[in-house]
C-alpha cells in the first residue's frame, strides 16, 4: 500500500482521498461513498509490513467485532463494509468521526467531575457490550479489549447527545471462546495501561479492561498517572504494575476535593489482584454514581450484572405496536416525543426469527426525494449480512403533510434514529430497537428538502412521485425490499 491513494477506488465504491491516522494495525484514510452521494467515510488498511495469514485473521476479526459492536452500541466505532483491495491488502470501512482523542482533550487539562461522569458512562456502556458479547458462528463470544487508553478513545459531536464518547480500535481485542487462540506469546497492549496479568501473559478476563479503565480514568481526573516506572520499559511498568501502589488521588485534581464515592471507584479499579477489582464495568459505574455506598467486597466472576440502561433505552422499551397498525409484516415511521425531544423512529414488524437474525447485522439508510410533480421522499433503511443478504425496509414520507415533514426534519435535526422491532407472535411486545446514524451531508439535505416543499406547488399525484423514486432506486440497487 502506497502513499499516494488519493482517487483511487475500492470496490467500485469507496474513493481515497487523505490519509487521516493509525491504527494499532494500518493506516486509515478519510474517503468518499459514491453509491451513498459522497458520504465521508474512513477505511483502514492492514499494514503490509504485517500482511501475514494470522495478521490478516485478526484484521477480519477487528472488522467483525467493530461490525457487530458498532450495531449494539452508539459508544463504539461503526463498521460497515470490508473486503480486499486489488492488491491483495484487506480493507474496512468505518463511519468517518470528526473530533479529538481523549489523551488530545486531556492535554489542556484534567476533567471537571461531572465531564468525567459523563464521558466514563459512555465508555463504560461501549465496553459493557464487548465484554457481553458478540455472536460468532451461533456462539455468544465475549470481548476484551486490551488497549484501553485515551488515545482509542474518541469525542466527537452529536446533535442529540451533546459529546458523544466511541471507542476505537479493537485491533488487539482478545475473542474468549474455545478454539480461538492467539499464537503467540509477545505482549500486545500498551505498557502504561496494562493490567498486571496482562504484563504476565495470563489468560484474560474483563477485569484486565477495567484495570485499564481504572488507570486512564486516574489520568482523566488529574492529567497524570497513577504509577511512576523506574524506566520506561518493559520491565520498568512490569514492576510498577505488579508491586507499586498508586499515587493517592487526594489533592491532585485543580477542580478540588472528590467526592470519596469516585476516588474509591478508581483506587478499586487498580487493585493487583483482579479478585479485588469490579466485577464488571456496570458495577463499577453504579459506584461512581453513588448507588452503591459500601466498598467494594473481593470476589470472584459471578453472573453479569444488568447492562446500563439509558432513560431513552427504558423509554423505547415502553412502546407498544400501535392498535390501528395490523398485525402483519409491515414498516412505518412515527415521531415519538420524550419530554422535551422529539424522536423520529421506524416500527418494523417482523417473524421472531428474522428478528434473532438481523439485529445484529450491519445497518444502512438512504433518502431520496423528488419535490415534481408531488414533494416526496423515500426512506430506505437496510440490515445486511454477507451470509443472509440485505433485507430492505422502506417507507414514503409525504412533504405537503406535516407530520411527515416534522419527521424528515427531525432526522436531520437529531442524525440519527431507533428502529423499534416487534414480533408477529407476540404483537404488543417491542422485542429490541437498533440505532443508525445519519451522515452529515445527508442531514442538510433532509432539512432543505422540507424547506423546498413548503415553497413548491404540486403539479401531480403523490403515487406519480412513488414511482419516480422507486424506480431510482431499483436502478441504484435493486433490492428486495418491504414496502
Amino acid at each position: 500500500m502506497t502513499n499516494n491513494n488519493s482517487g483511487r477506488r475500492l470496490a467500485n465504491r469507496y474513493e481515497l482521498m487523505d490519509p487521516i491516522g493509525e491504527g494499532s494495525m494500518g493506516k486509515v484514510y478519510l474517503a468518499k461513498d459514491t453509491l451513498l452521494g459522497g458520504v465521508p467515510v474512513a477505511v483502514k488498511f492492514l499494514a503490509q509490513t504485517l500482511l501475514n495469514e494470522q495478521m490478516t485473521q485478526r484484521f477480519m476479526h477487528e472488522a467483525m467485532t467493530c461490525a457487530q459492536l458498532g450495531n449494539n452500541s452508539i459508544h463504539v466505532v461503526r463498521v460497515t463494509d470490508y473486503g480486499v483491495a486489488d492488491d491483495e491488502i484487506p480493507f474496512y470501512v468505518m463511519e468517518y468521526l470528526k473530533g479529538k482523542n481523549l489523551g488530545q482533550v486531556l492535554q489542556s487539562h484534567p476533567l471537571p467531575v461531572k465531564r468525567f461522569l459523563d464521558f466514563t458512562r459512555q465508555i463504560c456502556l461501549g465496553l459493557d457490550t464487548a465484554h457481553r458479547g458478540i455472536i460468532l458462528e451461533g456462539q455468544l463470544v465475549p470481548i476484551i479489549h486490551r488497549d484501553i487508553k485515551p488515545s482509542n478513545i474518541l469525542v466527537t459531536q452529536s446533535a442529540s447527545v451533546g459529546e458523544l464518547v466511541k471507542i476505537l480500535d479493537f485491533g488487539i481485542a482478545k475473542l474468549i471462546q474455545v478454539g480461538i487462540s492467539e499464537q503467540t506469546s509477545s505482549f500486545l497492549g500498551t505498557l502504561a495501561y496494562a493490567s498486571p496479568e496482562q504484563m504476565e501473559g495470563q489468560e484474560l478476563d474483563r477485569r484486565s479492561d477495567i484495570y485499564s479503565l481504572g488507570v486512564m480514568m486516574y489520568q482523566m481526573l488529574t492529567g497524570s498517572l497513577p504509577l511512576r516506572p523506574s524506566s520506561n520499559t518493559f520491565g520498568g511498568w512490569y514492576k510498577a504494575h505488579r508491586s507499586q501502589e498508586p499515587t493517592p488521588l487526594d489533592g491532585l485534581s485543580p477542580y478540588g476535593a472528590l467526592p470519596v464515592r469516585i476516588k474509591d471507584a478508581v483506587m478499586s479499579c487498580l487493585a493487583k489482584e483482579r479478585s479485588q477489582r469490579p466485577g464488571s464495568v456496570s458495577e463499577l459505574f453504579a459506584h461512581l454514581e453513588g448507588s452503591i455506598v459500601s466498598p467494594i467486597a473481593p470476589k470472584e466472576e459471578t453472573e453479569p450484572a444488568p447492562p446500563i440502561e439509558s432513560e431513552e433505552d427504558r423509554f423505547y422499551r415502553q412502546q407498544g405496536w400501535p392498535p390501528d397498525k395490523p398485525v402483519a409484516e409491515i414498516v412505518f415511521p412515527k415521531l415519538l416525543i420524550m419530554g422535551k425531544r422529539q424522536l423520529p423512529t421506524l416500527w418494523v414488524m417482523l417473524s421472531p426469527q428474522e428478528i434473532e437474525q438481523r439485529i445484529s447485522n450491519t445497518g444502512y439508510n438512504n433518502f431520496l426525494c423528488t419535490l415534481n410533480p408531488h414533494p416526496m421522499v423515500l426512506w430506505v433503511t437496510a440490515f445486511h449480512s454477507k451470509a443472509q443478504g440485505p433485507r430492505w425496509l422502506s417507507s414514503y414520507l409525504d412533504l405537503k403533510n406535516p407530520s411527515h415533514g416534522k419527521i424528515i426534519w427531525y432526522l436531520g435535526e437529531n442524525g440519527s434514529y431507533r428502529v423499534l422491532f416487534f414480533s408477529k407472535d407476540t404483537p404488543n411486545q417491542f422485542i429490541a430497537s437498533r440505532r443508525l446514524h445519519i451522515a452529515s451531508p445527508q442531514r442538510k439535505l433532509l432539512k432543505e428538502w422540507v424547506l423546498r416543499a413548503r415553497a413548491t406547488i404540486s403539479v401531480g399525484s403523490s403515487q406519480d412521485s412513488k414511482d419516480i423514486l422507486r424506480k431510482e432506486l431499483n436502478h441504484k440497487l435493486k433490492p428486495k425490499m418491504l414496502w
